[in-house]
């Protein structure tokens, strides 16, 4: 039976009440309860009272209390997504429907070095208008880059700059920070040298911070940048995460394996190294990514790229503010209307962005590319350490925004049996709460904070696709956030009982 309703205690079972539970308690009857440590469900009953699990076991509802039947259905602890960037919408939209329709219910922003400035006015205001969801940053490393050195920022900073850089470190995490995060992949990131990561790292370690970071190289330059977190978590003695692993080069294709076994040295070693991943071979980001030495006119660069991380007809445009008719075509398909070649047309459109960008004219510009294999992706989603990401926006364009955790459970767990469900959830729940060491959540015990969420093992999957990116997943039943129904039948309630997640309080 695939059906839920609310009902009062004491009335006919399967008689539906159309309003929303007002009561201090609630019981969730016969669902198959993963409780979030990787093993099987068990078909029990759970009590909410207020925003906390009162009590697990066969439950008996009491009288006015409002009862929950969830019969065939799953209840796991409230989705954590590690690597989020629902900071850029979140005031927009409060419901955060791409989240709470997938069943997540709390994220981390401050991700790939980028995070609101400063934190403490960003919690302030969503201290004043919560969101339905729960939410808790780090402070990004580019973002103070910014403050200290402006546009003067291609180059190695000075010994006073980075200093600067501390002082404002201390401050986010004071605010209540997660760590640092780091994008050294993308500008202004990419100029900074291992000297001014450890200063930084090691402040953030000083205060019981961790440390996230977007790898200097996905690709060319891989196997150094993975040897530079490991050299961070051990020399700033700090915990270390790999933002959305992945193996995005042909040549790094089955390499798997070998990446787990340094990642496992590592731990062997004492370093705290921990990742997260999100389930598509194709990632999203700007053109500039694809050329490290920041150098468009190298032609043999774009002729690399194209060649070993992206084909032409691999990366799809998913904006370009100059000429939005590009939108949703193919790097191949512009070439072609251009009368050019892909690499030629490649490099004149990042200089046409930045000349546009210098003149003071919107030059936004985003591209989605195929670059990594389905077997490497789940081999890395098998590994121990490794937690589900989404790494999306509130209204993004790629699919992983609505789809993420939907398509683990869906296609993962349930169809192809890379994870069992109890383990796939496990990665979404009690392993992310860890590796961003947040209390209280990732478990259905009792006392834990009541975020939870029911879904149809039977139906759950993702729907997003690159035509249809806002797609919500099906089989999510129900969402709860501090006990509160921010999800349901399809539809976010309004509710916003979201809290702002401080390290250390």
């Amino acid at each position: 039976m695939r059906f839920r309703q609310f009902l009062l205690a004491g009335a006919v079972l399967g008689a539906a009440c159309s309003k929303e539970p007002t009561a201090m308690t609630m019981v969730i009857l016969g669902a198959t309860v993963y409780d979030g440590s990787g093993l099987s469900g068990i078909v029990t009953d759970v009590r909410l009272a207020g925003s906390r699990i009162a009590a697990i076991g066969n439950l008996v509802p009491k009288s006015g209390e409002w009862v929950f039947n969830a019969e065939g259905m799953a209840l796991a602890p409230g989705f954590i997504d590690t690597h989020s960037h629902a900071d850029r919408g979140i005031f927009d939209d409060p419901s955060a429907l791409a989240a709470v329709s997938q069943g997540i219910t709390t994220v981390v922003v401050g991700n790939d070095g980028g995070s609101p400035y400063p934190l403490a006015d960003f919690y302030s205001r969503l201290d004043s208008a919560p969101a339905a969801i729960n939410l808790a940053s780090y402070a990004g490393h580019g973002s103070l880059r910014h403050q200290v050195m402006g546009d003067d920022y291609r180059r190695v900073a000075t010994q006073v700059e980075v200093d600067s850089m501390k002082s404002l470190l201390y401050r986010e995490l004071d605010a209540g920070a997660l760590g640092l995060s780091t994008g050294l992949e993308y500008d202004p990131g990419i100029y900074s040298d291992y000297q001014e990561l450890l200063h930084l790292t090691q402040a953030a370690s000083a205060e019981g911070g961790r440390y996230i970071s977007h790898l200097r190289s996905e690709d060319r330059d891989f196997w150094p940048a993975i040897d530079e977190i490991i050299r961070l978590g051990r020399d700033a003695g700090i915990p270390v995460q790999i933002s959305h692993i992945k193996l995005a080069m042909r040549s790094l294709w089955g390499k798997a394996d070998s990446l787990i076994a340094l990642l496992d040295a590592a731990r062997a070693s004492g370093v705290e190294i921990t990742a997260d991943i999100y389930p598509y071979p194709y990632w999203q980001s700007g053109m500039t990514v694809l050329f490290p030495e920041r150098n468009f006119s190298d032609r043999a660069a774009a002729h690399f790229a194209l060649r070993e991380i992206a084909a032409p007809e691999d990366i799809r445009f998913s904006a370009f503010d100059l000429e939005p008719g590009y939108v949703g075509k193919t790097l191949a398909e512009v070439a072609r209307s251009r009368g050019g070649d892909p690499a030629t047309t490649l490099l004149a459109m990042i200089r046409e962005v930045a000349a546009a960008e210098a003149a003071g004219r919107p030059a936004n510009e985003t591209i989605i590319a195929t670059s990594m294999r389905t077997s490497d992706i789940d081999r890395l989603v098998q590994w121990e350490w490794t937690n589900i990401c989404t790494d999306g926006e509130l209204d993004g364009q790629h699919p992983r925004g609505f789809g993420a955790f939907a398509k683990v459970l869906g296609d993962m767990a349930r169809q192809r049996e890379v994870l069992t469900m109890g383990e796939a959830i496990r990665k979404m729940t009690s392993l992310p709460a860890r590796n961003m060491g947040l209390a209280d959540r990732g478990y259905i015990r009792e006392q834990a904070v009541a975020d939870l969420v029911l879904f149809d093992p039977e139906l759950v999957a993702d729907q997003a696709t690159l035509a249809d990116p806002h797609r919500p997943a099906a089989g999510i039943v129900s969402v709860w956030v501090a006990g509160e129904l921010v999800y349901d039948r399809g539809q976010a309630t309004g509710k916003r009982p979201g809290t702002v997640i401080r390290r250390g309080h």
